[in-house]
């Protein structure tokens, strides 16, 4: 069989799209596979933050519906970018290896995010990463950034952005081979990610069963049952880029699992955090949201 590969044209896209297409190779050497370069809104607006752009999904429209036309056979995104529920038709196939979940800091010059000076101005696009960063450093202020991994570095090098610092997702510069670049690592226990933050999500049409058993097969259980739980966290909250919504979960030694959430309004004046335990990654998602009165 030949399957065409939907992704973004982002640099980081294509690398995360060119690791699947490989593994997909190796794994089934009797079937060939290819990339289909798509661009979607969030590619062509880049000068706005998230929140303002109006919708979600900004950078899986366009690819989702050429899924549901047939002109793809499957898509590779990051599930932190993805709408807490997949396009009729179409479906997520199990989480593989999760990569670095963490939050990181580019700094300019400072060696630590403590050592940043009062009045210090940290570029990010992200509602999630302002609100807590804010919370620990009330004196540091933050505005929108936008833009893939190369210009959000540049903006962060350009003196006329006055910048000095940036925050970036660890899987991204990890992917990128750029990880010499961080300045610190931000704890996600202190700064919770995004939901399912580090995994690729891999969609295709519900339909598909052949292929979506192939890459199943390729599937770590670990970073599908956290991704799960945190993603029924998400969709319980309706969440997107309008609200401060993050999710951690672990898988103990035992196989439990330890899920730490955040939940807040859109002017970051009200953020909830609590911590929940359990077996089932679904139960896991409810009862977070449950204990929030989101359910």
């Amino acid at each position: 069989m030949h399957y065409r590969i939907g992704t973004r044209g982002s640099k980081l896209a294509l690398v995360q799209s060119e690791y699947v297409k490989r593994r997909m190779e190796e794994a089934y050497p009797e079937d060939t596979f290819e990339l289909v370069i798509i661009k979607t809104t969030g590619d062509k607006v880049t000068d706005k933050p998230l929140a303002a752009i109006g919708t979600k999904g900004l950078f899986v429209k366009e690819i989702e519906e050429a899924l549901l036309s047939g002109s793809i056979d499957m898509a590779v995104h990051s599930m932190k970018d993805m709408p807490a529920e997949c396009e009729t038709g179409l479906t997520f196939a199990k989480a593989w290896k999760r990569e670095d979940c963490r939050d990181v800091l580019i700094l300019k010059t400072a060696g630590s995010f403590s050592e940043l000076p009062s009045g210090a101005v940290i570029g990010t696009g992200s509602l999630r990463r302002a609100c807590q960063l804010a919370m620990l450093r009330p004196d540091i202020r933050f505005t929108a950034i936008r833009g893939n991994v190369d210009t959000r570095i540049n903006k962060l090098r350009d003196d006329s952005y006055g910048l000095d610092g940036i925050v970036l997702a660890a899987a991204g510069l990890n992917r990128l081979g750029r990880s010499s670049e961080i300045t610190e690592y931000l704890d996600p226990e202190v700064v919770i990610p995004a939901p399912a933050q580090g995994v690729l999500a891999i969609e295709a049409a519900e339909v598909n069963t052949e292929l979506l058993d192939k890459i199943n097969a390729l599937s770590d259980d670990n970073s599908d049952r956290e991704a799960v739980a945190e993603r029924t966290f998400l969709r319980l909250t309706g969440g997107g880029c309008h609200a401060p919504v993050g999710a951690h979960c672990v898988t103990k030694e035992n196989g439990d699992l330890r899920m730490v959430v955040l939940f807040g309004n859109d002017d970051c004046s009200r953020i909830l955090r609590i911590e929940v335990t359990g077996t089932d990654s679904e139960a896991v998602g409810h009862e977070a949201a449950r204990m929030l009165g989101l359910e």
